[in-house]
């Protein structure tokens, strides 16, 4: 068994608080936005210029309605409780390790910031690293990069190496302005593997929208169905997320079954709140009890490297004061930041012209039942390894850890940081739309620190703490 001793003191030099903590303080806020008067104008002029069904791809929003992060980041959602996730390699029975997965699945829908919030979205090439420290000693590892950029695509690599767990994913939204609402159509999959078990499961989510932004209330709901598949198994969840009808219904409810396709027999009911309490049914029995409890479960959100050990186009550096002045209410400062950066995008997609972009962490997917995923991580990590190779292995692949400074080898192309160039004067035009005339042509199918050493942390409120582990 491994426990940790920690001596922390408050840090100068912390990476950014991410926006899941700030929304944990909120909770009261619901899935609510009061729009102000100005921005409402704001909102209004844009939409006059839209059509119902229009693609909103690259539709730049106004920065009052942004998440004070990336969308790199915002997918580690998918790991935040890992309470529901560690143990699942570990279950015996098949039936019941696709109920965990399924329970490890809806764990994560709950965290979001208060009312209707987007996240960033991550310039071509920009990265996220980060990590988690488990209470049993263990680490879970995850990377990310933005594929393409339009159309959108973020790819991930997850895996906690002491638990078997591995995943491999890529986010493709697609958004549609659909009169009083938008919506962010989710596509892409991933791919949860037990390595011990050699089996996958196939993940899709919901699709999410933004009600009210012509009139009312801003609304935030999850939307249609989501499935979880193992072909190893036969089993197979499928999840309505429930949206609020015009007479009847209610906000955030989901329902659903889990079923073995081999004789298509329906094994258990799904039903509740994803941002509440969920429930599942035993159809042989009738028996029904408790999935998980939103209302009350704290996300574990990942670590990262200080700002000052990170690259230019790492998520948290490039979007620093962005960020801040998203969380300061400063939209001015924000539409100037954010707009520099998407400027100095446009200027690296001209210089490229017709030379295509290759991603640098990630490659082709291979053809067959994996092929949707588009980008896998381009790097081998050997299952069959000691687990402190399989670790070397992940943390070559890019800088993940406190001590690790990225290289120049994995900063590809210029990137605008604060400090390094002055922001640039914002175009002068009549609304807030990058139309993205200039964005460079990408492929769409192209052809050491260890759990046990010292290291140096930063925890969710911004304190740093030195943590050594001792050996019990």
């Amino acid at each position: 068994m491994v426990l940790g001793h920690a001596l922390r003191k408050n840090s100068v030099n912390s990476s950014n608080r991410s926006s899941v903590d700030e929304s944990r303080d909120s909770d009261d806020a619901g899935d609510e936005t009061v729009v102000s008067s100005e921005q409402g104008n704001v909102l209004t002029h844009i939409i006059s210029q839209l059509r119902p069904g229009a693609d909103l791809s690259r539709v730049t929003l106004p920065t009052f309605i942004l998440e004070p992060r990336s969308m790199l980041e915002r997918i580690t959602n998918f790991m935040a409780h890992p309470e529901t996730l560690l143990h699942m390699p570990d279950i015996d029975d098949p039936v019941e390790r696709f109920v965990a997965v399924t329970k490890f699945y809806m764990s994560g829908w709950h965290i979001k910031p208060p009312g209707v919030k987007k996240p960033l979205n991550p310039i071509l090439g920009e990265t996220f690293t980060g990590y988690w420290d488990y209470s049993d000693g263990t680490r879970g590892y995850y990377i990310s990069e933005q594929t393409s950029h339009h159309p959108p695509k973020s790819s991930y690599f997850f895996m906690a190496p002491e638990h078997h767990i591995r995943i491999d994913g890529t986010l493709k939204p697609r958004s549609k302005f659909l009169g009083n609402s938008v919506g962010s159509f989710m596509e892409g999959i991933a791919i949860l593997r037990f390595l011990n078990r050699k089996e996958r499961y196939f993940i899709t989510q919901p699709n999410m929208y933004a009600r009210g932004i012509l009139f009312g209330k801003m609304k935030y709901e999850l939307g249609d169905n989501a499935v979880v598949r193992c072909p190893e198994t036969g089993l197979e969840a499928n999840i309505e997320f429930k949206v609020k009808g015009w007479v009847g219904g209610t906000y955030n409810a989901i329902g659903g079954f889990i079923k073995d396709t081999k004789s298509g027999k329906n094994l258990y009911e799904l039903s509740g709140f994803w941002n509440g309490e969920m429930s599942i049914k035993d159809l042989s029995t009738g028996k029904k009890e408790g999935l998980f409890d939103a209302t009350h479960a704290k996300p574990s959100i990942p670590r990262a490297r200080p700002l000052e050990e990170q690259g230019l186009r790492e998520s948290q550096r490039l979007w620093d004061s962005t960020t801040k002045a998203i969380k300061k209410a400063d939209q001015k400062t924000a539409t100037d930041e954010k707009s520099r950066i998407e400027d100095e995008q446009r200027k690296e997609a001209a210089e490229r012209g017709d030379e295509v972009w290759q991603p640098h962490l990630f490659k082709a997917a291979p053809p067959g039942d994996e092929e949707k995923l588009d980008w896998i991580i381009d790097a081998t990590v050997d299952e069959s390894a000691p687990i402190e190779e399989q670790i070397e292995q992940i943390l070559a692949i890019a800088p993940i850890l406190p001590g690790q400074n990225a290289s120049q080898s994995t900063q590809k192309g210029p990137a605008v940081a604060p400090s390094q160039q002055p922001a640039q004067q914002q175009q002068q035009s009549e609304d807030l739309i990058d139309f993205g005339q200039s964005d460079a042509p990408v492929a769409s199918k192209p052809t050491s620190t260890r759990p046990g050493d010292p290291v140096r942390r930063i925890d969710s409120l911004g304190n740093e703490e030195m943590f050594s582990d001792a050996q019990m």
